[in-house]
């Protein structure tokens, strides 16, 4: 029997169709195509934006697949693309409304295995915090957040006190790289997703630490970065030479940037054993969750296999990174239920 597990990096895609989506306003809105037999396609407008299979939509499959994989808990968010921040702040509102609601519908098939984390308008600061405290009093275990909006870090001030809410109000932060930058000169070999996602993390992660953001955030603010926090471990070194010779980059950041590393999560969705052994190195085995990005195949294709297989982690190291440390960070109060 396989160990307990927890997948914190799981997408959904609620069934939306292009008349529900047609309330963003916009050519490339996207929705989902059923195309019967399991097999389906994100769209954005007239173009398909990638093929899906039915579990990303299809509760019961996703629990199948669950099954065959030994998952105990997925904590699912929502797919990238239905961010949608660029909208009318009272559209992206009710969107996000919308989305929350569905993935309540989808997780109420098992509400023990499938747990929901939010979508928030970040549009609108305000109405992303009721948002979230909503969406919390409905089961949500946290929020899930692109790296960016509409151009700004997330050291932007409304954004940082976007994240003193969920502080404030206990809502774990998990944070995805989305809309990469250069598009243009990542047009093939999926270079958006290999290059562009590690380095829109890195930027998000650097943004908080130099901005002086973590210093004036709570430290109870539990956020948690995907993809193993793309480029930060192995370029920590190169930032804190930095800090350390140039005052332009120690401005606003009062400590060296490798102090901050206990501030927050990543995942493990890092592939190697090298990487993972360097990520429990400079962050901590607390700060460390399994997560496979399924369903998509850029992702773990058996999630926590990394995990098993690693050669420096012993048994209860092993199930703090696929089990323990998730469901302290969530408040899953799991225990009991896969002891």
């Amino acid at each position: 029997m396989r160990a307990r597990r927890i997948d914190i990096h799981s997408h959904f895609f609620p069934p939306v169709s292009r008349a529900d989506s047609a309330m963003l306003c916009s050519p490339d809105a996207p929705w989902l195509r059923d195309d019967g037999g399991g097999a389906g396609a994100i769209m954005s407008g007239d173009e398909e934006y990638r093929p899906v299979e039915a579990a990303l939509w299809d509760p019961v499959e996703r629990l199948a697949d669950m099954d065959r994989s030994g998952t105990s808990i997925q904590v699912i968010s929502a797919t990238p693309i239905l961010f949608s921040y660029s909208c009318e702040p009272s559209i992206g509102a009710q969107w996000a409304a919308k989305i929350n609601d569905l993935a309540s519908e989808m997780c109420a098939v098992d509400p023990v295995r499938l747990r929901p984390m939010s979508h928030a308008p970040l549009q609108d600061i305000d109405a992303a915090c009721r948002e979230v405290s909503r969406a919390k009093a409905n089961g949500h275990v946290g929020v899930h957040i692109g790296n960016h909006v509409d151009g700004r870090n997330l050291d932007d001030p409304e954004l940082v006190r976007f994240l003193h809410h969920c502080a404030d109000y206990e809502i774990p932060v998990f944070v995805h790289p989305w809309n990469t930058m250069a598009p243009e000169r990542m047009t093939r070999y999926m270079l958006k997703w290999l290059v562009g996602m590690p380095a829109e993390t890195h930027l998000a992660i650097l943004s908080l630490i130099l901005s002086g953001a973590f210093e004036r955030l709570p430290e109870g603010l539990r956020i948690c970065f995907a993809h193993g926090g793309g480029n930060f471990a192995a370029q920590l070194a190169r930032v804190d030479n930095a800090w350390r010779r140039r005052d332009i980059i120690s401005a606003d950041c009062p400590r060296p940037p490798s102090h901050y590393a206990d501030r927050f999560w990543i995942d493990s969705a890092v592939f190697g054993d090298a990487a993972l052994r360097l990520q429990t190195e400079l962050m901590g085995l607390d700060r460390i969750m399994m997560g496979s990005d399924y369903p998509f195949p850029l992702g773990e294709i058996d999630p926590g296999d990394l995990i098993d297989r690693s050669g420096f982690l012993d048994d209860d190291q092993r199930d703090m990174l696929l089990f323990r440390n998730a469901d302290a960070f969530f408040g899953l109060d799991a225990e009991g239920e896969f002891a």
